[in-house]
């Protein structure tokens, strides 16, 4: 044992392909690190996953992420020395509706941004490219000519290799059985030996969970996942494909996405894998332990689950049916509730991040690496990842939300994820006091963090069933009340019940000053609020922030509900002693009451406050006999106030209002209404993939304040320098769809930009689009088009300000 090693800069606990890529990466970034495996390498999911490496996503994130590993194994195995089976066979994506034929046109137009070829095919295409396919019932395809696959243990042990030469420790058959904090190291415990370091990362697959428990007595929590059974099969050798493939090659990777499968030429064979609706959790009921150690081993055989599948793919190709089943494997998958990994900072744990749950971690475990990597050694990644961030989930995953939401997702893999559609695992996990009153109101409701909001209010007759949003199209039976709903915002007075709002009271000697260093620009007098921005090094936007001040050391700082852990942990990161930060999400709930009659409604209310108070102004007051503070902001653009009460007096207060006259609106009229007003989203509009200055936000930062802030050296340049991108609001020639989020934006036939959201504005009777364009686009009445689901629509940037009340007359009433 004399050379185990008892330091390093990270310990990486798993050694699959994510763990390998992290120790790749991290390695190339100049750090020491260990990984640690239990086992062999690659004895969890990587040794019997199918080795799919489709580059196409809907996600922005996952497809930089996905781009990027492709990229790297093209190169790897000269690089490393390490030969591996990558075959780049291409891939055709079949559709079967118009709207599957749109996802696609969008999923395109992203990897064209992003330098890819993705290609849509007719129908008529499809026989030259996959000779063996039916196509009577078809509306076309998608091509990707990067997608392939790759042997899952020979790309591990070339990542392991690259680690290795640039300097990686990869220990073998040393589980790591627990972790301790002393003097801000950690320390890893194994029965080789301890191990110290700064920073640790879970990379143990299935097992994350069990790992995850080691940190909860340093701020962490159970990781949100379960753990699903897969199935795939392969068939004997095929005569009629081994005679074509010898003379033509291997056969593209076939997806019937509508169906739920993907097929693969697999030698002179076939690999057929459904998504099964019928789907099986593991490891999650008493008569089913998880075991301490699976490695190298597989469920029972469970073919009866995919008979439909078998059935509808022999059909789609009936060389399917001429091959026998040679082999059968049906092994374990983590699942998120969501889909997506946990990659990025470990919740409340400092100096902890996780990089797994990874369900397509052979063609995402390149990127990941790179991502993981990027947090470890920088504190900051190249991409926005929020889509990605373990902190994403907060409170509301217990294990049975987990499941629920896992056999959501796994027997939907490729479902379509549409504007208007709220999936309906796992709900009402977080309510809000008046969430009774709001759903026999007709609130249609969706999840925020796991809270629950109204998205819109249904009235008798209205269609709210699930199959009446499974479009793209902005008409659907919320269209006309959303219309009334904004409609009564402009015209009268409109109540939104908005629990959930990530809120934390700061407070101590030298909170002020503190709060200065962190934000970039300043800080509102006792009695105001404004809004505060926090940047990265880079000077880029991490977070959005309303602050109360409620006297020159106490504030209230309050965020989007998504934003809970994101911001708790970025405001204890370097938090001095002699202030606390104390969360207060759920002791406190809020309403929107907002419209030009606003003030009159609190008159007849008898409210004990000041309405004449101006905009951005806080205080105590009484609404209907209940203390609370009331804020003079509308997020919807009009005169109106915010009511925050405590959660448990917030009933009488909605009850009052409504009494009153107001009506309820939902959250779609909010983003319709705040589009109007050109205010940014949290994760859309606002990210790290843009700077203050891009974002139009230099009206909040303060360059010349004594106090230094992350990101002041870099806003200082690029103010002198000028921004290569610029926010601006168009005005959008859209047809039935509005523009969603990351559509391209081109003129004359190049692409200049991107939409950070989109929607129809029912006060201006227009479709907007809020984006990013080269700096030199961003200027009044400049016409640039807009991809929108394969439409080229045209677009025109509006002057800066509102469109709606740009004067802000109405809002400041």
């Amino acid at each position: 044992m004399s050379d185990f090693p008892t330091q390093a800069r990270v310990v990486i606990i798993g050694g699959g392909a994510v763990g390998a890529s992290c120790a790749y990466h991290i390695a190339k970034a100049g750090w020491d690190c260990v990984l640690l495996e239990k086992n062999e390498l690659t004895a969890g999911s990587t040794w019997h996953a199918a080795g799919n490496c489709p580059s196409f996503s809907t996600s922005w994130a996952v497809m930089n992420m996905q781009r990027y590993s492709l990229d790297l194994y093209r190169r790897l195995a000269d690089e490393v020395d390490y030969p591996m089976n990558y075959h780049v066979t291409g891939s055709i994506r079949l559709g079967h509706s118009r709207e599957r034929m749109m996802e696609f046109e969008r999923a395109r137009s992203m990897g064209q941004y992003q330098g890819m070829n993705l290609e849509m095919l007719a129908v008529s295409d499809l026989k030259a490219r996959y000779p063996f396919l039916e196509t009577h019932d078809l509306a076309g395809a998608l091509y990707d000519p990067d997608d392939g696959d790759i042997d899952p243990a020979q790309l591990t042990q070339a990542l392991a290799k690259g680690a290795r030469l640039a300097g990686a420790r990869i220990e073998r058959f040393c589980p790591a059985t627990g972790v301790s904090r002393e003097n801000g190291e950690w320390i890893v415990h194994t029965h080789k030996g301890d191990i110290r370091c700064e920073k640790v990362v879970n990379a143990a697959g299935y097992y994350a969970q069990r790992v995850g428990e080691w940190f909860r007595p340093f701020g962490g929590r159970t990781v949100p996942m379960a753990v699903m059974s897969h199935q795939y099969f392969l068939t004997e050798e095929i005569p009629a494909l081994k005679e074509w493939s010898q003379e033509n090659g291997k056969l593209p990777l076939l997806r019937d996405v509508d169906s739920s499968y993907y097929l693969r030429q697999e030698k002179f064979g076939l690999n057929l894998g459904p998504y099964e609706r019928n789907c099986k959790a593991h490891w999650i009921t008493p008569d089913d332990p998880m075991p301490e150690d699976f490695s190298f081993q597989l469920y029972p055989d469970d073919l009866e689950r995919l008979e439909w599948y078998i059935e509808d793919a022999m059909a789609r190709v009936p060389l399917l049916g001429e091959g026998g089943v040679g082999r059968n494997i049906n092994g374990p998958i983590p699942y998120a509730p969501d889909g997506l990994p946990l990659l990025g900072p470990m919740p409340g744990v400092p100096d902890a991040f996780e990089a797994c749950v990874f369900t397509f971690g052979i063609t995402q475990a390149g990127g990941a690496g790179k991502v993981l990597a990027e947090w470890v050694t920088e504190g900051q990644t190249e991409w926005d990842m929020w889509a990605t961030d373990p902190r994403r989930f907060t409170d509301h995953t217990d294990p049975q939300y987990c499941v629920d939401k896992a056999m959501e997702v796994y027997g939907h893999e490729y479902a379509m994820h549409f504007p208007h559609h709220s999936w309906p695992a796992a709900r009402d996990r977080k309510t809000s006091p008046v969430h009774d009153r709001v759903k026999a109101l007709g609130g249609v409701m969706g999840a925020y963090n796991g809270w629950e909001r109204a998205n819109w209010f249904a009235q008798p007759g209205d269609d709210t069933s699930e199959a009446a949003t499974q479009t793209w199209d902005r008409a659907g039976p919320w269209e006309a009340r959303v219309r009334e709903e904004c409609e009564a915002v402009r015209d009268g007075v409109g109540v939104l019940d908005l629990p959930g709002f990530s809120r934390f009271d700061v407070q101590g000697p030298g909170a002020a000053d503190w709060l200065l260093s962190r934000i970039a620009g300043t800080l509102p007098e006792p009695g105001r609020m404004n809004l505060a921005y926090f940047a990265d090094a880079r000077g880029r936007i991490l977070t959005e922030m309303s602050v109360m001040a409620h006297g020159p050391n106490h504030f209230m700082l309050i965020t989007a509900a998504a934003a809970q852990w994101h911001d708790r942990d970025l405001l204890l990161a370097d938090k001095p002693a002699e202030v606390t930060v104390t969360d207060r999400t759920r002791d406190f709930s809020a309403l929107i009451v907002t419209g030009p009659k606003t003030r009159d409604l609190f008159v007849a209310l008898g409210t004990e406050a000041d309405l004449a108070l101006p905009w951005l102004s806080v205080q105590q007051a009484v609404v209907a006999g209940v203390p609370c503070g009331l804020a003079r902001v509308s997020f919807a653009g009009e005169l109106g106030w915010e009511i925050h009460a405590a959660t448990d007096e917030i009933r009488a207060i909605y009850e009052a209002v409504l009494a009153a006259g107001a009506r309820p609106f939902g959250m779609f009229a909010l983003d319709s209404l705040r589009l109007e007003k050109g205010y940014r989203a949290w994760k859309g509009d606002l990210s790290t993939d843009y700077s203050l200055v891009e974002a139009g936000l230099e009206r909040f930062v303060r360059l010349d304040k004594p106090q230094d802030f992350p990101g002041k050296a870099a806003l200082t340049t690029e103010v002198a320098t000028g921004p290569k991108k610029r926010f601006v609001t168009l005005k959008v020639e859209a047809g039935a769809a509005d523009a969603p989020y990351m559509s391209t934006l081109c003129q004359g036939g190049e692409i200049v930009g991107e939409t950070t959201s989109g929607g129809w504005g029912y006060r201006v009777g227009a479709s907007i689009a809020l984006g990013m364009v080269r700096a030199d686009l961003a200027v009044p009445s400049t016409e640039l088009t807009v991809d929108i689901f394969g439409q080229r629509c045209r677009a025109t940037v509006q002057p800066d300000g509102p469109l709606w009340d740009p004067q802000n007359e109405r809002l400041k009433a």
